[in-house]
């Protein structure tokens, strides 16, 4: 089978009203994922202690939830590609919402960690459901500006999450927060049944079946290009991920923060997310994506370095080591956007699948790489070792395999995959 992309508009029809309202759907959406995995954070040292469990048994149930939105979005990516974008994503959201009343009453931190699995299942079919949105109506630096644009409504989520986590935890219990969720969840429904458009039209859907999708995921892999600039999104999502599953331990137990100042720390990270997610627009008028995507991960990899030292080496206490975290959460900013909207330019015609492939690898490097902050020790080294690993380890794939001075045509040429 070959899949020969086209190209897709570069503009979403309609008035700019509806692109907005769009970009606000697709980020309320994306946006399940992030509030799944952080809003809880601020009660890890909690549930550790009421559940009698370790610090890094707690952790493996974030490990979970990263898992479930890997291995979500392989399934629901084919899945998309047959039935179109809509059904996949409300079944999605139907079984995230079960999954968080179930959270409610987990007895154990075993049985919360395979709920937290099936949570993330159901916040799978937002992530890969909106990325193959994007896909339907964008490519190049339009998808890379969309992109960017989601990651403002995103990244509100790891923002507001630890603060709105830490501000239900004053009123109710840590199962409180999963109430929240199922809450959120439920609202979801009705506006992916009667807002969000249908973007993939039954003549360009998928027919072959599972052992058609099969081939479709040989043939990514055989991209050489694809598959590095998937390894480079995922990497990089790993020093997120280490930030994520280490926070609340580094700044509550090493740093002392109460769970209301451990909001307000880790929220400071995520706004130099938001702020290189709406630089990359601008940036995008001069420079290619690839440009762009070279540059933020070199600089990434540095400040990873840098973030080593200073907590290796204590200068500055905990405003020493939020520097050059502040500098890695900024350059991932303008990584994030595009490394998927470079890998999605090349296969316009099995968008849902490389945007599962894509969105798997991206969670599932997480989940590998979270749960080390907790075996090397739960405090700031520990933390920025494994930040500083997944962004230097990003780097060389990045010059080895994916070869950014190459790619200067990749918006230009349509790329066959040939399975």
């Amino acid at each position: 089978m070959t899949l020969t992309p086209t190209r897709a508009p570069q503009a979403v029809p309609g008035a700019r009203a509806d692109r907005i309202r769009l970009v606000l759907t697709l980020g309320a959406f994306t946006a399940l994922g992030p509030l799944t995995i952080d809003l809880y954070l601020p009660a890890l040292p909690t549930i550790t202690g009421e559940l009698l469990t370790t610090s890094a048994a707690v952790q493996l149930t974030l490990t979970g939830t990263l898992l479930g939105l890997g291995l979500g979005q392989l399934v629901v990516g084919p899945l998309s590609d047959r039935y179109g974008r809509r059904r996949p994503l409300l079944a999605g959201v139907a079984l995230h919402v079960l999954a968080s009343l179930l959270c409610i009453v987990a007895p154990t931190v075993e049985v919360l960690g395979a709920l937290r699995l099936l949570q993330g299942l159901g916040a799978a079919a937002g992530a890969v459901t909106a990325m193959a949105i994007v896909r339907d109506l964008y490519t190049g630096r339009a998808a890379a500006t969309l992109l960017s644009r989601l990651i403002l409504v995103m990244g509100a989520a790891p923002v507001l999450a630890p603060t709105l986590g830490a501000w239900v935890l004053a009123f109710t219990s840590w199962r409180g927060v999963f109430g929240v969720l199922a809450l959120y969840a439920l609202l979801l429904l009705p506006v992916a049944a009667r807002v969000l458009p249908e973007t993939l039209p039954p003549q360009r859907r998928v027919t072959s079946g599972v052992m058609g999708t099969l081939r479709t995921y040989r043939g990514l892999l055989r991209d050489r290009t694809f598959v590095g600039l998937v390894l480079v999104a995922g990497l990089a999502m790993s020093a997120v991920m280490s930030y994520v599953s280490g926070a609340s331990f580094v700044f509550q137990e090493q740093y002392e923060l109460n769970q209301q100042q451990f909001g307000l720390a880790f929220s400071s990270g995520a706004i130099w997310l938001i702020l290189a997610s709406q630089l990359n627009p601008v940036l995008l008028r001069r420079f290619e994506p690839q440009q762009l995507l070279f540059g933020a991960i070199t600089i990434a990899a540095t400040a990873g370095l840098l973030l080593v030292a200073v907590a290796a080496s204590g200068v500055g206490g905990m405003f020493g080591v939020l520097v050059p975290l502040w500098m890695v959460l900024l350059s991932v900013g303008f990584g994030l956007p595009n490394a998927p909207a470079v890998a999605l330019s090349r296969h316009g015609e099995a968008a849902g699948t490389a945007a599962a492939l894509l969105g798997a690898t991206q969670f599932g490097v997480g989940a590998l790489v979270s749960p080390l902050v907790g075996v090397l020790g739960n405090d700031a080294v520990a933390m920025s070792t494994t930040i500083a690993g997944g962004l230097v380890m990003s780097l060389l794939v990045l010059v080895v395999v994916v070869r950014p001075w190459q790619l200067s045509d990749i918006e230009r040429e349509p790329v066959a995959v040939t399975a």
